[in-house]
């Protein structure tokens, strides 16, 4: 394990092992002599990039004289809004929130592996599945306070009453399902370009690779634009106003 670490988590793991721990106990887990992974410290890394980016950005946010980092976050914005907007039926400006911060993370995620001495965290199961159940527990949330237990229960029994029988072991089974989905999908094709993107860097490290990186960014996109996605589509489910 030692020597798979990246710098920043052998920094983490020389100086703040102590506090990894704690952590740890928190959840009830063991001592470790190494406490940090490298999937964590890099979600660190892209949270402290997030929270730093946008620090920078608010005091300099302006109607008159906006600048290039605001009008990159603003285009962000109106696609996240005009995608809420498709997807969600029901007022999809009150999610966009969260549907940007999902899109944000794990879009940075994502690309941080791209930066020589750095690792997308996303390559580590851990990662999206954490992102998924985050998902799976918010739609559900939001179901429930757009429609209360009774509506909102009433979108598993199916169209026809006496279809429920059927239809809630099967909407059960589905919505379960969903976390895992969400969760194989951005892991598999993450890691897979990794390795690919690692593979031609170690056999031919010039004009080749580059074309894969290339490759990588775009999957990255894509790979982040698929979960925000699914992610609308699941709250535009729970939310919807049966009739």
């Amino acid at each position: 394990m030692h020597e798979t670490e990246i710098w920043i988590t052998k920094i983490f793991n020389d100086h703040l092992a102590g506090l990894g721990n704690s952590m740890l106990g928190l959840v009830g887990l063991p001592s470790q002599e190494r406490p940090w992974a490298d999937f964590i410290t890099m979600q660190l890394l892209v949270v402290a990039i997030l929270v730093v980016l946008f620090a920078v950005l608010r005091p300099r946010l302006s109607v008159d004289r906006p600048g290039k980092l605001q009008h990159t976050f603003e285009l962000i914005f109106e696609f996240v809004k005009g995608q809420a907007d498709d997807q969600v039926a029901y007022h999809g400006e009150r999610y966009v929130a969260y549907f940007g911060t999902i899109f944000l993370f794990i879009l940075s995620a994502n690309l941080i592996g791209i930066i020589p001495g750095f690792e997308s965290p996303t390559m580590t199961p851990s990662v999206p599945a954490g992102c998924a159940v985050a998902t799976f527990c918010y739609y559900n949330y939001m179901g429930l306070r757009a429609n209360g237990v009774i509506g909102y229960l009433a979108h598993f029994c199916g169209p026809i009453w006496w279809m429920a029988p059927l239809m809630i072991p099967i909407e059960i089974v589905s919505h379960l399902a969903r976390p895992m989905s969400l969760t194989i999908r951005l892991f598999a094709n993450m890691f897979a370009g990794e390795q690919v993107t690692n593979v031609f860097l170690g056999l031919m490290p010039l004009v080749l690779p580059a074309a894969f990186m290339g490759l990588h960014v775009f999957v990255s996109l894509l790979q982040a634009y698929i979960f925000m996605l699914l992610t609308m589509m699941y709250v535009g489910g729970a939310v919807a106003h049966e009739h």
